[in-house]
């Protein structure tokens, strides 16, 4: 059997088997991000219910990313990585009979909960075997995932319009293969965390019950949305769990990680909340230029590959703080301009956008491992967790609920202008959905409408669509000014620099 190490050279064969399982991972993502408006035709759903499916395709992440965290140094990374792989075939071979709403959810469901648990190696896996340099690797790490969407989105649209979704989704099954059979035969590291005698109740204290009071509240309620759960028992579960990890721990955590947790959440309903939608967003204007939708993100995650994959100068030039406040604000531009853009400047806009997001995630990731090595694992993958639970729940939710909302408000302005009744005809369905109540189109009625009508409709819908990308510009707007507010406290402290559990090799501050 092989090792993790060559020499005193990283297994570059098991960081590959890491890179492609991530690219499984994205496969997931953009095959459904491209296939959500047919599954709303075929099985007559809302726009919050797809969002709802799109969500549920993220937040589980959450679930299986803690949980294996905490045990994964004593199970083994090469068995959680088996589960990951049934979890990943178990999910195609359900999406592909699934028969309405409920099927493609759990099938979703458990795709998040394989790519979770993918994510609760590869982090770790790759941070050790780079302590020195981890946002550069982690970084070409994560272009497995942009990489993932570029290829997963080529093939799924090659295949055209007119194929059954069915074989688009059974593409996840290629990459699945791919990483079973290259990991098998790795030899996978020891945590930097265990390496450096750092006990696993040491590991625990770095969240502490402020970080455990995050993350808990966000799966707890989720899970109380999906079963039924009144709010006073969410609370309560919430508390009690949390109360536990803080008696057990003795410790509130780390103020810095609490605070980095908190930006995660804008962070991640930034670019992957806005990716799961992107291709339904901007369906109505790149039909007018002749294009799929699914383009704009195959090319926006091509961006992101390439900036990836060479991110070592540039992570060296920036600090970690320094290179998320300008990426936060280029995003911004980016997303504010896609949401009235027109034909070819929705491709400029798009590469604003790309550019912004390319370092969000990897960064992120690699400033939790380089400030809080002793958290091994579960800080690494929490804040991870975090961010997929923040763009299943708020982020691919909260731009279904705005465009249903939108639509909901323009018609009814249209009638009370026009003397009409669409409203009350077609604006029929009273849903309930993590944000609040909405009435939503019933689309079966509205495919009965005259040709005027539907026309004034599908006007209406295509308007709310854009203009939903200019309510997400808020959240990288927080993130603007979180990074900045980081950078002058580390400046205060005389720069920033990762913190190391071998003192020898220490690195010097950055000041910006």
């Amino acid at each position: 059997m092989t090792t993790a190490k060559t020499g005193n050279q990283p297994d570059l064969k098991l960081f590959y088997a890491c890179f492609i399982s991530l690219v499984t991972t994205a496969f997931g993502f953009i095959l459904r991000a491209l296939i959500l408006p047919q599954w709303g035709h075929d099985f007559n759903l809302t726009q919050t219910q797809l969002g709802e499916i799109a969500g549920v395709g993220l937040w589980p992440f959450a679930i299986s990313i803690v949980l294996f965290s905490l045990v994964i140094d004593k199970i083994g990374y090469k068995t959680a990585m088996i589960f990951a792989v049934i979890c990943h075939i178990t999910s195609a071979v359900l999406t592909i009979f699934a028969s309405g709403y409920w099927m493609l959810y759990i099938g979703s469901f458990i795709c998040a909960i394989g790519n979770g648990t993918v994510e609760a190696v590869a982090n770790p896996v790759v941070a050790t075997m780079f302590p020195k340099q981890k946002i550069k690797w982690l970084s070409m790490l994560h272009a497995g995932w942009a990489g993932g969407l570029v290829l997963g989105g080529v093939m799924a649209l090659l295949l055209g319009a007119n194929t059954r979704w069915e074989y688009k989704i059974a593409l996840i099954l290629i990459p699945t293969i791919i990483y079973a059979l290259m990991m098998i035969s790795r030899k996978f590291p020891v945590n930097e965390r265990v390496q450096a005698g750092v006990s696993y109740k040491e590991m625990l204290q770095e969240v502490g019950a402020g970080g455990a009071l995050i993350i808990v509240a966000l799966i707890i309620f989720q899970l109380g949305a999906v079963f039924g759960w009144s709010t006073t028992a969410n609370v309560i579960i919430t508390l009690l769990l949390t109360a536990g990890f803080g008696y057990y721990t003795r410790s509130f955590g780390q103020p810095l990680f609490i605070v980095l947790l908190l930006i995660m959440i804008p962070l991640a309903t930034t670019e992957l909340g806005t990716d799961s939608w992107i291709t339904d967003l901007m369906t109505p204007e790149m039909n007018k230029i002749g294009f799929q939708a699914g383009w704009v993100l195959v090319y926006t995650s091509a961006i992101m590959f390439v900036l990836r994959f060479f991110a070592g100068p540039i992570s060296h030039r920036f600090s970690s703080p320094g290179l998320l406040a300008i990426c936060s604000a280029i995003a911004g531009i980016g997303l504010y301009t896609m949401s009235f853009s027109a034909g070819t400047m929705i491709l400029v806009a798009a590469t604003i956008y790309g550019l912004g997001k390319s370092f969000f995630w990897p960064t992120m990731l690699g400033m939790v491992s380089e400030r809080f090595p002793k958290g091994g694992a579960l800080t690494l993958n929490i804040t991870g967790g975090l961010g997929m639970i923040a763009a299943g729940v708020i982020g691919a939710g909260i731009l279904g609920f705005i465009q249903d909302k939108s639509v909901d408000q323009k018609i009814s302005a249209y009638d009370q202008a026009h003397q009409t009744a669409i409203h009350s005809t077609y604006v029929t369905e009273q849903k309930t959905s993590f944000f609040g109540d909405y009435k939503a189109l019933d689309q079966a009625k509205l495919s009965t409408a005259n040709a005027d009508e539907q026309l004034t409709v599908t006007n209406i819908r295509d308007t709310a669509k854009k203009e939903a990308l200019r309510y997400i510009v808020f959240f990288p707007l927080i993130m603007l000014v979180s990074f900045l507010l980081l950078l002058l406290y580390f400046r205060s402290k005389g720069g920033y620099k990762a913190v190391t559990l071998n003192p020898a090799d220490e690195p010097e501050a950055t000041p910006y």
